[in-house]
């Protein structure tokens, strides 16, 4: 008589068998996620709009050339070459993780030479979003991160370059049957085949190798300058007396007055402005810059202004201000005006500020602002000039003063907008806090619904212009000269994909002298420029200015002009 040994076989089972049936499962699901971990990275495209189910059905040829190799190398060799492999793939997807960054806020992929010192800026931007620790918090998930990924790559490879062998039958079938495939597929119009990863990785190499001349290059620019030398006397002397106000209006981008679903209140408010100043007796003048930058790097393209050179990379920006290049605002100092530079987003020591010639900064701290913070912005564009208008102009008998000033409102993520207040109400500030007001990092736009940020940043550009027009309005004189632009279009979760790096700028003068000096410019009339206004670099606006407002630089020593 049985004691019951086969019934509990049947209700328990072979505890052995179970044992290797889990085993063969957790081996089935560790060898597909590792496949897919490199898949991913092999085939994913390096720009989030190109994030398509279609972008994920393909052959990657480095795949094939990867599993044929471990095949035929040695076997004492093979981990060696797995794990050089699954670094080097783990690299390629923090490149193209970065590459997803820079593309959706800076227009242009990851540069491996000269982006690196963004980072410093990058960690100083978070302290004051987030505070010191959420910033250290901030650095120490990103390296954690990036380890992970390196660590799973390695180990992807490891494992699957251990399953090709153990069963190099198969494999050998599969990978003759899948080259036979890409090679079919391999044809135009056909995205099935593919070669990106070895493309990717080709592109960023002579990207590299661009970074590495990229110092020489800019020696040979900065060493040509056609205003070097020219005797103080005959710098600008077309202005003299005149108060010259350069207003840099962040984020304003030709897609504010281009743009269909921005366009028609931004550019209703310029047409309106337009109208109001000829009724002030003031006149304006249009047309476009290429900015060096988009979606952000303001200092970039405000250094390309000033400087009149291309400057659009940080290594390009700390060689510059190592120099003694003669800036837009070294040339007023010399030819007798107060310089100021008018700073409401430094908040720290900024001892570059020395390089462009100012005889006196206001950071934010100086400025004496008693309200809250509009998310980026530390203060309201409307303080800002106010503030400026009372520390420097409102001076009985003040030296004429040339002023730079970069308006912050419009700064992302464009929500909450202060709004426009009377002028003698602005005071120090206090009256803002009765506004609706924030701390919303820039990154918080990557959240929302693109068609409520595409009208906020609408409503903060619209802001802007019109605090500007207002001040005309209010504080304009004979003697007083505007030029606005914008700094860099915004970022392409409002502009779209294939923006260009256009920005509007313009310059206002009541006197009427002032004007005809830029009558050779071809710039439109009024505050809008039209679709077919002039388009410059931005570098060239220092030698058309100072060329216009003083004496004609020799052509011999005229550098050509440095494009997109």
């Amino acid at each position: 008589m049985t004691t019951g040994g086969p019934e509990r076989n049947d209700l328990s089972g072979d505890p052995a068998g179970g044992r290797r049936r889990e085993h063969r499962v957790a081996a089935w699901v560790t060898t597909a996620l590792a496949g897919l971990l490199v898949l991913f990275v092999l085939i994913a495209p390096s720009d989030f709009d190109r994030f398509t189910p279609a972008a994920f059905v393909r052959i990657p040829l480095e795949g094939l050339l990867g599993a044929a190799l471990v095949l035929v190398v040695p076997t004492r060799v093979r981990p060696v070459v797995a794990t050089v492999s699954g670094v080097a793939l783990g690299l390629l997807a923090i490149v193209k993780i970065m590459d997803i960054g820079f593309d959706a806020v800076l227009y242009r992929p990851f540069d491996l030479v000269l982006d690196w010192p963004l980072f410093g800026p990058a960690v100083d931007f978070l302290e004051v979003t987030v505070g010191e620790a959420g910033a250290i918090g901030a650095i120490v998930l990103a390296v954690v991160l990036a380890v992970a990924l390196l660590v799973l790559t390695t180990l992807s490879v490891l494992h699957l370059s251990r399953v090709v062998v153990r069963h190099r039958i198969a494999t050998t079938r599969a990978v003759a049957v899948l080259a036979v495939a890409w090679i079919t597929l391999a044809v135009p119009g056909v995205p099935i085949a593919s070669t990106s990863a070895a493309s990717f990785a080709y592109e960023h190499a002579r990207q590299v190798h661009a970074g590495l001349q990229d110092q020489e290059k800019f020696a040979a620019e900065a060493a040509v300058d056609a205003f070097r030398g020219t005797p103080n006397a005959k710098l600008l002397n077309a202005l003299h007396g005149k108060d010259v106000i350069v207003t840099f209006v962040e984020s304003y981008g030709r897609a504010a007055i281009e743009n269909p679903e921005i366009a028609p209140q931004v550019g209703a408010a310029l047409e309106n402005g337009s109208r109001r100043l000829r009724a002030a007796g003031f006149g304006a003048r249009s047309g476009f810059l290429t900015s060096p930058t988009a979606g952000g790097g303001s200092w970039l393209a405000q250094a390309t202004l000033l400087s009149g050179l291309w400057i659009d990379n940080q290594q390009r920006y700390r060689t510059l201000v190592a120099s003694d290049r003669l800036t837009l605002n070294r040339a007023f100092q010399h030819a007798g005006w107060r310089t100021v530079g008018v700073m409401p987003a430094i908040t720290q020591a900024w001892p570059e500020g020395n390089f462009f010639g100012y005889d006196r900064i206001y950071a934010a701290s100086d400025l004496g602002y008693r309200g809250p913070r509009f998310s980026y912005a530390t203060m309201p564009d409307q303080y800002t000039l106010s503030a400026f208008q009372r520390a420097e102009r409102a001076k009985p008998d003040h030296a004429p003063v040339m002023v730079a000033i970069p308006l912050v409102t419009s700064h992302a993520p464009w929500s909450p907008n202060p709004r426009l207040i009377d002028w003698g109400d602005v005071g120090d500030g206090s009256i803002y806090n009765t506004m609706p007001a924030g701390n919303d990092p820039p990154e918080a736009i990557f959240g929302r619904d693109p068609s409520q940020v595409r009208a906020d940043y609408r409503t903060s550009i619209e802001y802007s212009l019109n605090t500007l027009i207002s001040y005309l309005e209010t504080y304009g004189d004979d003697d007083l000269v505007l030029v606005f632009l914008g700094d860099h279009q915004p970022a392409q979760l409002v502009t779209g994909d294939g923006a260009s790096r256009d920005v509007p700028i313009t310059i206002v003068a009541r006197d009427q002298a002032v004007l005809d000096r830029v009558s050779g410019w071809g710039w439109e009339d009024g505050l809008k420029p039209g679709p077919r206004a002039p388009v410059w670099p931005m570098n060239t606006f220092r030698d058309h200015f100072l060329t216009a407002f003083g004496p004609k630089a020799p052509p011999a020593q005229v550098a050509a002009p440095r494009g997109k």
